[in-house]
């Protein structure tokens, strides 16, 4: 009974709360959309829909009402010819917004912060394409697109074990299946990435088929995980590798001599209907830009492994690999230490260990992957949607960060930035959410 008369004095309570009220409303004219900034007492949940003959934005937000000196008296650019507001018959508030020319909209709510309280924030774009309204960071356009895959290779299994520890016989097969199962289930937790593993028991896989997994899955990057051995047991440092130049070429001549006979594809088109000098020419234009991919990829993971140990050698290696061979999904291999070291052996053996050597691949491929995402990946779309500023004479960070209504230390933050010294015309500064 006393649970019962709590939780009716608590909807009792709960039903005399004031509705959310709208504050105030700033404006905001930057170079590519303008923005309106409606500053609530608390979270606006809301709906956005166009009107044509005249052009209007309405935007409803329940259960909702005006502060009583709310003031739209400024509201007035190049997109926008006032704003109005009425109350709804189910307590929410409408908002009409004048249109001068019709708007691709976007809106999405902000939390309070040091500076600010609870915002609803609207941009309008110009209409470059037809495109319904939206809320928040294109959230349909990035539903649609796909996941970044990443091929995760275990190397050896089965009744190949690869290398041996010489303290504890520790066989390589067993530590790279699970690292690789590490660093799936981290690739997996990031947003709009996946992985998928060549081989999730101690079974052996044909090296070729490794590559056609990869391709199968149209894998965005492969990466073959190993640990490396020496008969020298002070050796030791990880080290990553991409393919030869001498192993792609022999790969470019087996698959044009085996074209006709063949159904792989080079960067999804067929070869064998092509002539020898077209066929050669499309697969050195797509072994040329995998292994570009391939180094830069590569390279960021070399400099994430070195923040967890020791590196062996300077920069990232080349060797002819077969696992690296694939023509159109960049590809390394990532020796995560020798096992032959007793140190180092006993390290590979360690979760913790293993868990931070596959934090620092997976490092390594998010800063891959941030700045050169697939086309039709969800990140692409998020980076496409993604906010930016061009700086101008005379643009300060404090100004710019109140143009958007961020925070100025999050701004510095987004665009690793120490002091106003470190901007110029020309600098294109991303703008945070918040």
């Amino acid at each position: 009974m006393k649970k019962l008369l709590t939780f009716i004095a608590l909807l009792l309570i709960a039903s005399q709360l004031p509705a959310a009220q709208v504050a105030g409303v700033r404006l905001w004219t930057a170079p590519d959309h303008t923005r309106l900034v409606f500053d609530t007492t608390g979270p606006a949940e809301h709906k956005v829909f166009s009107l044509a003959g005249p052009d209007r934005l309405v935007i409803d937000i329940s259960d909702a009402t005006v502060a009583s000196d709310f003031s739209a008296a400024e509201i007035e650019d190049i997109h926008l010819g006032g704003l109005r507001h009425a109350p709804r018959p189910d307590g929410g508030l409408r908002v009409v917004l004048d249109l001068k020319q019709p708007v691709r909209p976007k809106t999405f709510l902000l939390k309070p912060n040091a500076s600010y309280g609870h915002r609803l924030v609207v941009d309008l774009y110009p209409v470059e394409a037809a495109a319904s309204p939206r809320v928040a960071k294109s959230a349909t356009d990035i539903e649609r697109a796909r996941d970044i895959v990443v091929a995760v290779d275990a190397g050896h299994g089965g009744d190949d074990p690869g290398a041996s520890g010489s303290r504890f016989r520790t066989e390589e097969k067993d530590v790279t299946l699970q690292i690789a199962r590490r660093l799936k289930r981290l690739i997996d937790a990031e947003p709009g990435m996946r992985a998928v593993l060549t081989r999730d028991g101690d079974y052996y896989i044909g090296l070729r088929k490794r590559m056609a997994i990869a391709r199968e899955q149209r894998a965005d990057l492969f990466v073959s995980i190993h640990a490396d051995a020496f008969n020298d047991k002070r050796v030791r440092g990880s080290s990553v590798y991409v393919l030869s130049q001498r192993g792609a070429s022999s790969e470019a001549a087996r698959w044009l001599a085996e074209k006709e006979n063949s159904s792989d594809l080079v960067g999804g088109v067929s070869l064998d209907d092509k002539d020898d000098v077209l066929a050669s020419v499309l697969l050195d234009l797509s072994q040329s830009a995998t292994q570009h991919a391939s180094l830069s990829a590569a390279s960021r993971v070399y400099g994430e492994l070195g923040r967890v140990g020791r590196v062996h050698g300077r920069r990232v290696q080349q060797a002819g690999f077969m696992v690296l061979k694939s023509p159109d999904v960049p590809s390394m291999l990532v020796e995560t230490g020798f096992i032959s070291n007793p140190e180092e052996e006993r390290n590979l053996r360690d979760p913790k260990h293993q868990e931070r050597m596959a934090k620092a691949i997976l490092s390594g491929v998010q800063k891959f992957f941030t700045e050169a995402p697939p086309p039709g990946t969800r990140l692409a779309e998020r980076q496409r949607a993604t906010l930016k500023h061009v700086i101008s004479k005379g643009d300060t960070l404090s100004e710019i960060a109140d143009r958007y209504q961020v925070s100025l230390g999050s701004l510095r933050r987004e665009n690793d930035i120490r002091s106003e010294n470190h901007i110029r015309i020309g600098q294109v500064l991303v703008i945070p959410d918040t």
